[in-house]
């Protein structure tokens, strides 16, 4: 039987980033082994996401991950970098606008406070400040809005997971092309991954991040994670009339929108009664005829006068209790780890997290950012960690 000292369960952006962040720890010495079913990423999450980061939450530990990510994304060349190739990931830093309604102010307000206490650079505007800074925008109905001014943007998803992973390797760690069917209980203990062929994998440590497959995994050894796969849609339009420099837009509605290129992209979660477990990736255009597209027109003036281009679908490892990340090591399991239910949050999250199980794999502990607000005990209790600012 063959052996890894650790097996990461799922080679998407938080798989390499905590394979990476392992690799790179001088304290670290052994076999880090990568189960990735499929190298391509065509149906990943990774690379169907809209590459957001924001430090615009309401959670402090949501709020210090993200500033993490936007530095290291912004550093990426100093830690990605291969011998003789030099890695830059793309940063557009527009930052994000979050729009509110009276009924919405105070809890813009709170956030905001928060935001800037930790250290994030957000303007809290009124609807004179925002017609200011965005003439393009209707804010009849507004009551202000909080625009990042710095460390907010997006990225290209596919270029990070692919920086993490090329570097991961650089620097030992093995990817495998396999499908996990479970994992081996001894006690308190993971002794081994079995892989869908039968094959088993005997390991030190077992850090289930599989996304939207995390669930099924961890059920094999008794664990039932919250975690459910939920499908969310991005929708491109061109717009004739040029909008400048727009932010990643979030309209009271929970409309969002954002540049790309000369288009935009646009997309919106649905009301939980309709967000039902899906694995499939359908588009389904009436959402943006019935919901997406007036509340763009009614946003944006000029928006009333678009064409859809295109559109995609993609996953969220949704966690139902309550849309935050579930991470660290399970209580009762002496050697298995959880890193999924992000919600949409795991890209601009994968750094600080990867770091922050990587110092558990390591070190035992959490060293840089204590996490453990996040564990898995909040789930056995049944004590949901809010996270008022879900796009």
């Amino acid at each position: 039987m063959q052996k890894a000292e650790i097996v990461i369960i799922g080679g998407g952006v938080i798989g390499s980033a905590i394979a990476y962040f392992t690799a790179v720890d001088p304290a670290f010495q052994g076999r880090i082994l990568v189960i990735e079913k499929d190298p391509t990423y065509a149906e990943a999450a990774t690379a169907r996401s809209a590459g957001g980061i924001r430090q615009q939450f309401s959670t402090p530990e949501n709020i210090q991950m993200s500033i993490f990510g936007a530095a290291f994304v912004k550093a990426a060349a100093e830690h990605l970098s291969l011998p003789g190739e030099r890695i830059d990931l793309p940063f557009v830093e527009n930052g994000y606008l979050f729009l509110a309604t009276a009924a919405g102010l105070p809890v813009l307000a709170r956030n905001h406070a928060l935001q800037t206490e930790l250290g994030a650079e957000i303007a809290f505007l009124d609807p004179a400040g925002l017609r200011q800074r965005f003439p393009w925008l209707n804010t009849e109905d507004l009551a202000g809005g909080s625009h990042g001014l710095a460390n907010e943007g997006w990225t290209d998803p596919y270029s990070l997971l692919q920086a993490f992973r090329r570097k991961a390797i650089q620097l030992g760690v093995e990817y495998r092309k396999d499908a996990v069917a479970g994992m081996l209980r001894e006690g308190d203990r993971i002794t081994a991954v079995e892989l869908a062929g039968g094959e088993r994998i005997a390991c030190g440590a077992a850090v289930d991040a599989a996304g939207i497959g995390a669930t099924g995994i961890a059920r094999t050894v008794g664990v039932e994670l919250p975690v459910r796969p939920r499908k969310r849609f991005v929708f491109v339009f061109d717009c004739r009339e040029p909008i400048r420099k727009a932010p990643l837009t979030i309209d009271p509605s929970g409309v969002y929108f954002r540049p790309e290129g000369a288009s935009f992209i646009c997309g919106v979660s649905p009301e939980e009664a309709e967000d039902r477990d899906c694995t499939d990736l359908e588009v389904e255009y009436e959402l943006f005829e019935s919901a997406i597209w007036p509340a763009l027109a009614h946003r944006v003036p000029a928006f009333e006068a678009i064409k859809l281009v295109r559109a995609w679908a993609g996953h969220y490892d949704y966690n139902t209790l309550d849309q935050n990340a579930i991470l660290g090591r399970v209580p009762g399991f002496a050697n298995f780890y959880l890193a999924n239910g992000f919600s949409g949050h795991g890209l601009q999250q994968s750094p600080a997290v990867g770091r922050a199980i990587a110092e558990l794999l390591v070190h035992g502990r959490y060293r840089t950012l204590d996490l453990s607000r996040f564990g898995f005990e909040r789930v056995l209790a049944g004590q949901p960690l809010a996270e008022l600012n879900v796009v």
